[in-house]
């Protein structure tokens, strides 16, 4: 059974981006959202195993998708990676306190998110 991998960036082009370069990793399943709210709305949809989210989006930012999906004991189990722009220690701190599993800095090395997904998706 393929794994169920969310993405969730507000740019078309990142999540093309992502998803091409998870791509490679074997057997996935993946789906795309455009905001943490359209996210919010998919987690009871589907069984995800993994989510990759942007902190910087219109309606719910990944910060409050991380908060969300943390406190939540139907999804609390989900790994969860945080891709952003952001990159100081402090933006990066604050995604690992709320609960982030990861916290990769874009652009983003397309060989090193293979590597992290593949991490996470060994585990489940």
């Amino acid at each position: 059974m393929p794994h169920k991998v969310l993405i969730v960036d507000d740019s078309h082009i990142t999540r093309a981006m992502i998803s091409a370069a998870i791509s490679e990793v074997d057997d996935l399943d993946i789906i795309e959202s455009q905001n943490g709210f359209e996210a919010l709305k998919l987690l009871p949809l589907h069984s995800f195993d993994l989510i990759l989210t942007d902190i910087n989006m219109p309606e719910i930012n990944g910060l409050e998708l991380v908060g969300f999906v943390k406190k939540n004991p139907a999804y609390s189990h989900i790994p969860l990676i945080i891709i952003s722009t952001e990159g100081s220690e402090k933006d990066r701190e604050k995604g690992l306190l709320l609960g982030a599993d990861e916290y990769i800095v874009k652009p983003v090395d397309p060989d090193q998110l293979k590597k992290v997904v593949s991490k996470f998706l060994s585990k489940r």
